[in-house]
């Protein structure tokens, strides 16, 4: 085996060398191309075969929507040519369709529980249950979800198999788990749970209220109704307090308002209110009587001209007897013996004439039955105002205020006048409507309030103030006293330095005259006298100097001047 190896592999080599280049490459190329094609046919043989989402093609614009909203929710669907919309895998085509059963977007040709309800040969009554109960599950689960309130809902049913009598069959039960969005209220709002309640029971044929069980994730019944009314009860209280609360605040904040635009913030800083209130539903019944208007008044004359009555006459019964004759026997009624008295029986069969007339009223009263629902009533309010007095500076004949012994304003206190409080408890009374009957009760007074922070923070600034500025008068006499000081020692090193400078001046002219006249002494003796570079060029610059002042005279007065100002 291993000599025709050999030999199998020493053949190859040498056909491989006798090969041109082009030889080797197309074998190489038909190689590359057998592998890429075995590759590629594992590949899509290993791919998994996609699912459709409904058993019907879906075409048009209802196509497009389908389409849009699954990419909403990232799932990856596309159409083939027979217009099936297919997902990756069932648990993708399930959730598809949960979506688009709950958003209406399923055409209206197409069964959207076509998948749940197909029965093949295989299939039996106890799978078709199941696949009928996950649909309901579902669908109940998305309508549940769709709420506001809701974040998710686990929904747990149990739909017994029908049996023979009606005693043994055994009752529908729901379990359902609410999981609520963080700024929900369903937990402590009775009806928003009467709701899901309703909606779970119209859901699912055959279930009855005790056999629901609504629950949060915590494990607390939502649907218990003797637990809940309890929570009901607190919850209307607390409710009929926040109203009453509110109330208050509402008067308060008008009354505040109207007396502190009066008297300032600072006088009536607050008040106190107090309502009491029965929120309890009454029905009131009374009736009452109201006259009669026969005739209306007449709006265009100036003058009341109705015509009112308490009553009027509908029945009344009237009889009035007249006797003509010598006497009067009452017998009482004909047939039997009467039983009169000796009186009378002595004048039996007297002559004579009875005539007898009767009449019939009715009087009608005007009146009105009234029904009426109370609630919810204020019995009563009691309001405390307090009211600050006034606080005065006492100031000296220079009108600036005087202080004690501690650097503290003198202040007085004035408190507020009587009849300014009853003003005040006048306008409290028509604000709140004060009814004297239902114990109303306001009560103003005049208590001082502590300012002693305030004192202390004012007393403090006057003092800072008068600190400063007494800081910044010093300052000042320091600087003018700075100033004068300057002012003298420049004065006075100008006039050192310009009694130097005339000193020197003087020294210098006398050296001159005397340089002056020691050449003109020279001169006359006849002697050669010889000038030193120095003294030559003063002796040019002073014949300069007398040469511009003949030529410019009016230049060289006005730089005389500016020196002489200057010095």
């Amino acid at each position: 085996m291993n000599e025709w190896f050999k030999k199998l592999v020493s053949n190859i080599k040498e056909k491989w060398a006798k090969w041109s280049i082009l030889q080797k490459g197309i074998l190489i190329g038909v190689i590359l191309a057998i592998i890429i094609a075995i590759v590629l046919g594992f590949k899509f043989s290993a791919s998994p075969t996609t699912v459709k989402v409904f058993s019907a093609p879906v075409t048009g614009e209802a196509q497009a929507q389908i389409l849009t909203r699954l990419d909403k929710e990232n799932i990856k669907a596309e159409v083939d040519n027979a217009g099936y919309i297919r997902v990756n895998d069932e648990q993708t085509a399930r959730r598809a369709k949960d979506i688009l059963i709950t958003e209406g977007l399923v055409p209206s040709n197409i069964d959207p529980f076509a998948g749940y309800f197909e029965r093949g040969w295989s299939t039996t009554d106890a799978d078709q249950n199941v696949k009928k109960q996950i649909a309901i599950k579902k669908t109940l689960e998305q309508h549940i979800e769709a709420l506001d309130d809701v974040a998710k809902a686990n929904v747990d049913l149990v739909l017994p198999e029908d049996k023979l009598f009606k005693s043994a069959q055994n009752p529908v039960s729901a379990s359902v788990i609410l999981t609520f969005t963080p700024t929900s209220d369903m937990a402590s709002n009775t009806k928003k749970i009467k709701a899901v309640e309703k909606l779970i029971m119209a859901a699912v044929e055959g279930l009855k209220k005790e056999n629901l069980v609504i629950s949060d994730v915590e494990g607390n019944q939502l649907n218990d109704d003797e637990g809940m009314a309890v929570y009901t009860r607190l919850s209307i209280i607390e409710r009929e307090q926040k109203f009453v609360q509110k109330l208050e605040v509402y008067y308060r904040a008008q009354i505040l308002k109207q007396l502190q635009s009066i008297k300032g913030m600072k006088r009536i800083p607050d008040i106190n209110i107090k309502i009491d209130m029965d929120m309890s539903e009454k029905t009131v019944e009374s009736k009452k009587y109201q006259p009669f208007v026969l005739k209306p008044k007449d709006p265009d004359k100036s003058y009341d001209d109705s015509i009112i009555k308490d009553s009027v006459v509908g029945a009344a019964d009237t009889v009035t007897r007249e006797w003509q004759g010598t006497g009067f026997n009452p017998e009482g009624p004909t047939g039997p013996e009467g039983n009169n008295p000796p009186v009378y029986a002595e004048d039996t069969n007297v002559i004579g004439r009875l005539t007898e007339t009767s009449s019939h009223q009715n009087f009608l009263v005007n009146s009105d039955n009234i029904t009426e629902v109370v609630h919810p009533n204020i019995d009563r309010v009691t309001v405390s105002v307090n009211v600050d007095g006034t606080w005065t500076k006492e100031y000296d004949k220079n009108h600036n205020p005087k202080f004690d012994d501690q650097g503290c304003i003198i202040r007085n206190y004035t408190p507020v006048p009587k009849e300014e409080l009853e003003s005040i408890a006048d306008l409290v009374q028509a604000a709140v409507g004060y009814d004297r009957a239902k114990g109303y009760y306001v009560t103003v007074r005049n208590v001082q309030i502590d300012h002693s922070e305030e004192f202390e923070a004012e007393n403090e600034a006057v003092r800072k103030a008068r600190q400063t500025r007494l800081t910044i008068i010093l300052v000042l006499a320091g600087i003018a006293l700075v100033l004068v000081l300057f002012i003298l020692y420049r004065f006075i090193s100008r006039e050192i330095e310009r009694r130097r400078r005339i000193k020197a001046e003087e020294e210098r002219r006398r050296q001159e005259m005397a340089r002056i006249m020691a050449l003109q002494d020279a001169q006359n003796e006849g002697m050669e006298v010889t000038m030193s570079v120095e003294e030559r060029r003063r002796a040019e610059l002073q014949e300069n100097a007398i040469a511009m002042a003949k030529e410019h005279p009016e230049d060289v007065a006005m730089l005389i001047r500016t020196w002489l100002m200057e010095e």
